[in-house]
């Protein structure tokens, strides 16, 4: 059973935020100041946590950043208000995951939490270098050669192909590629991840219609063999 802390000092909101969660079968530890905040981050050790910006005795911009700065990469979702831009970039900055403006809706608050446990649990070892076939990639650089020669990738190309390298030999649902590659305000159909996929075989595989390396597992997915 999932767990996640909620940081709030509005009690009609840290309530509201309790009982959804707990219907949807979350269990659920609750501060109402940045410090408590920030001792539960550690006592609770929740698997999301639900951090308001303007909070008594600490900011959750500073609970955000503390909270990293020991390391812990627990996703973290920060509750601004409505023309607050400005914090939304430092928390973003900070190592915030995501955020919501009030006011919100709570289905779309328990997309962006799923989203981000999912991306949380599937992190793994970052790859910079790759080599597969006739094809040798170097993401620091932002280079992709197939046999000497320089491909033209775009950007989403680029960490698309990091993606599913950093998880060879694993099915990666459409929805997952989505969440990972894809920015929350283009909301782009599933539809989209097929055609970068296809685009992507056309550079990197010698018979594209014939796929060796990025496969599709039909009703699931696709899959990096390399």
């Amino acid at each position: 059973m999932p767990k996640v802390l909620i940081v709030e000092d509005d009690d009609s909101m840290l309530a509201a935020l309790r009982d959804g969660f707990e219907y949807e079968g979350y269990t659920v530890a609750l501060a109402r100041d940045g410090s408590a905040g920030l001792r539960l981050a550690v006592e609770a050790r929740p698997d999301v946590i639900i951090l308001d910006v303007m909070l008594p005795k600490m900011s959750g911009l500073d609970v955000c950043r503390e909270v990293r700065k020991e390391g812990n990469t627990v996703p973290i979702i920060m509750l601004t208000a409505r023309g607050q831009e400005i914090d939304k970039v430092l928390g973003l900055k900070l190592g915030a995951d995501d955020y919501v403006t009030k006011p919100f809706g709570f289905l779309e608050l328990m997309a962006r939490v799923e989203a981000v446990i999912r991306r949380a649990t599937g992190r793994t070892a970052r790859v910079d270098a790759f080599e597969f076939g006739a094809v040798k990639a170097d993401f620091k650089r932002g280079e992709v050669r197939r046999d000497g020669r320089l491909l033209e990738l775009s950007a989403r190309e680029l960490r698309l192909l990091q993606y599913f390298i950093e998880r060879r030999g694993e099915v990666v649902s459409r929805e997952q590629l989505l969440d990972a590659v894809w920015d929350y305000d283009s909301v782009p159909l599933t539809r989209t991840v097929d055609m970068h996929v296809a685009k992507l075989r056309k550079k990197i595989e010698e018979r594209p219609a014939q796929p060796r390396f990025l496969v599709t597992v039909h009703g699931q997915g696709y899959k990096f063999n390399g």
